[in-house]
């Protein structure tokens, strides 16, 4: 069992395999009252879960709607877990028939909040977790309230509630909410509110999700080691950017789940540092509309979450057409909904080939096979993977994949050799630079903050101009960078669009040459470290936003030295295999259930914080190789010969 007393120093995680689901479960007699608020240790394995994503009314508050597992396996499980430690789907069958209300469900994530998260409007150390930079406590209740009541009227056969009705997650600090601050993980955005919900956040309120704040993110959303937040395992290490506090809260209990920004990394980090399961989705799954851009044609909003399939119900909430506000949701063919449900048998992978690239290059060598650059422990997991997912049926092979530094195969930003299309401003103009700054232009991405920056104080603009701002003969100004983003001329954006278009071919023919339908990477390749560093991790981490393909993480280990850490890894694969990868995770996590079920130790606020141990938006300075920015990574890969 785990100690209540445990430190951060001597973490006790409790992990079990799953025996197999029994076809009938005895009531067990608990009331709702006798679960609500209960502690306790991480267990089993629920049973068979959901394939639909709303269910009918039923007519017995005892029994689960049809889709969503029994609520006796539900209190099966609530004979070992709390209630903060169930998945959604397992949250839905207690909230469906009455067993739980939102209210009550929504108070518990607050009072954890209360307890473990620290101070609000706080950007570094504020003596906890600092998960969620505010909370509308009020709001949220009102929101849960209205859930309630939603359910209580499909109980007594009114209309259908969604699975997520009742379900209280976090967003990101750069994602717009309705009557909401949201202000990219620095108060150099202060006074900005959203003044309405955009369209995949209102997809997400109609179905009755309750929002009860905004994460913590990386200052600009601009790193992916994350600098605010403490890792939900161990408050003093790192825990990935930029949506930091979006992949601390579902693991450290503080919220079902989250939404994530990702530009480059943003998400998949976070989620791999922290031991949660997150999906980058493809470009143009879901509208990032109302999302305060870092790169739009490449920005993309998806879920973080305890497991695969907790992701994948959200993410089917978000996803959908968004032709004003986001036309790159008109670009891609997305499924009807992604699957959720584990398949049977003993062999659920049987036909797919996983391919592991050999060009997949870490940051502690270019030219050997990134497998050779992991750690003793972090290759054991890995080879592990490897085996489980052969066990699984699924061939498992070496490939060598795409270089993604050479022009010969990345004509569109490779760290070597890149082509200049023209100079604008004495700046050459690279493929990736002509798309990305074109793009800024359309979106009126400098004049919108240069119009925001005439209504705030002078120490708030000036830092907005120092971020946003370009230098040109002796003078920094929004207008320099407005004007350097338009000076881009058709030609050479038209050419770097088509190189971009010519990367994915390229490395779609890569994966067909040898079979491969999606790839198994490990984006860190040694155990998670203290603080503002990384330890060893994939080099070109932008490759996928590059090529717009969705990417997910979950976790599948725990370092054995003290503090226990997460060990991920990640599946990769092309622009249309959102669902392929999917349902390939949620196999895994059926067969695998103990990694996603860890439960990390709780971590008292501590009332003396080591000044220093993060740092805050106003002192923060980027590595510009760990940078979220296309742009600012591009030119640092470069110069560092990578």
């Amino acid at each position: 069992m785990r100690d209540s007393s445990a430190t951060a120093d001597a973490v006790d995680v409790v992990l079990h395999d799953a025996p197999d689901a029994p076809a009938t479960v005895e009531r067990s007699g608990l009331s709702r009252r006798s679960f609500v608020g209960k502690g306790a240790l991480i267990g089993v394995a629920g049973a068979v879960l959901a394939t639909s994503g709303t269910v009918a009314a039923t007519a017995g508050a005892a029994e689960a709607p049809s889709g969503l597992p029994s609520v006796a396996a539900v209190k099966v499980r609530l004979e070992k877990v709390r209630v903060v430690d169930l998945e959604i789907l397992e949250l839905a069958a207690l909230l469906q028939a009455g067993e739980l209300t939102s209210v009550e469900l929504t108070q518990q994530y607050l009072d954890r909040i209360d307890a473990f998260n620290g101070p609000f409007e706080t950007y570094g150390e504020n003596g906890g977790l600092g998960a969620f930079v505010r909370v509308d406590r009020a709001d949220a209740l009102a929101g849960a309230k209205a859930a309630d009541e939603r359910l209580k009227a499909a109980r007594n056969g009114g209309p259908a509630a969604p699975f997520l009705c009742g379900i209280p997650i976090g967003v990101k600090d750069s994602i717009g909410l309705k009557g909401r601050p949201a202000q990219n993980g620095t108060t150099a955005f202060l006074g900005n509110v959203g003044n309405e919900d955009p369209p995949a956040m209102a997809r997400l309120r109609a179905q009755g999700v309750v929002f009860l704040g905004h994460t913590v993110c990386s200052s600009f959303s601009s790193s992916i080691a994350g600098n605010f937040a403490g890792n939900a395992w161990d408050k003093r290490y790192v825990p990935g950017g930029s949506s930091q506090g979006s992949g601390v809260a579902p693991v450290a209990r503080l919220a079902a789940a989250a939404i994530g920004e990702e530009t480059g990394g943003s998400i998949i980090m976070p989620t791999a540092a922290n031991g949660a399961s997150g999906i980058k989705p493809a470009l143009g799954t879901a509208s990032v509309a109302g999302v305060m851009p870092l790169s739009p044609g490449v920005d993309v909003i998806g879920p973080i979450a305890k497991s695969i399939q907790d992701s994948a119900v959200v993410l089917n909430a978000m996803m959908g057409p968004d032709p004003d506000g986001d036309p790159q949701t008109l670009s891609l063919p997305v499924p009807e909904a992604l699957p959720l449900a584990p398949r049977g048998g003993s062999k659920p992978l049987a036909g797919l080939v996983i391919g592991v690239p050999q060009t997949d290059w870490m940051t502690t060598s270019t030219t050997a096979s990134p497998q050779t650059q992991y750690s003793p422990e972090n290759l054991a997991v890995f080879n592990r993977v490897r085996a489980e997912l052969e066990a699984m049926g699924a061939t498992v092979k070496d490939f060598r994949g795409l270089d993604m530094r050479q022009p010969t195969e990345n004509p569109y930003n490779p760290s070597t050799g890149a082509t200049v299309l023209e100079t604008v401003d004495g700046s050459n103009i690279t493929p990736s630079t002509a798309v990305v700054s074109s793009n800024r232009s359309d979106s009126r991405y400098v004049e919108a903050i240069a119009d925001f920056a005439k209504s705030v104080p002078y120490e708030q603009a000036t830092r907005l101009l120092s971020n946003y701002g370009r230098t040109s003969s002796g003078t920094n100004s929004f207008a320099n960078a407005a004007a350097f983003n338009g000076g881009i001329s058709s030609r050479a954006r038209r050419e770097g669009e088509r190189r971009r278009r010519q990367l994915a071919a390229n490395y779609q023919a890569a994966l067909d040459t040898d079979g491969v339908d999606f790839m198994l990477v490990m984006n860190f390749g040694a155990k998670i470290t203290l603080r503002n560093t990384l330890p060893v991790y994939r080099s070109f981490f932008q490759g996928p936003n590059a090529l717009g393909w969705p990417m997910l993480s979950f976790p599948v280990g725990y370092t054995e030295s003290s503090p226990t850490m997460p060990i991920s890894v990640q599946f990769l694969g092309p622009r249309d295999s959102t669902a392929q990868i999917v349902q390939a995770a949620l196999d895994y996590q059926a067969r695998f259930p103990r990694w996603h079920q860890a439960v990390p130790p709780d971590q008292p606020l501590s009332s003396n914080p080591s000044r220093g141990s993060r740092k805050t938006d106003v002192d923060e300075r980027v590595d510009p190789l760990l940078s979220n920015d296309p742009l600012v990574y591009e030119e640092a890969m470069r110069a560092a010969g990578r």
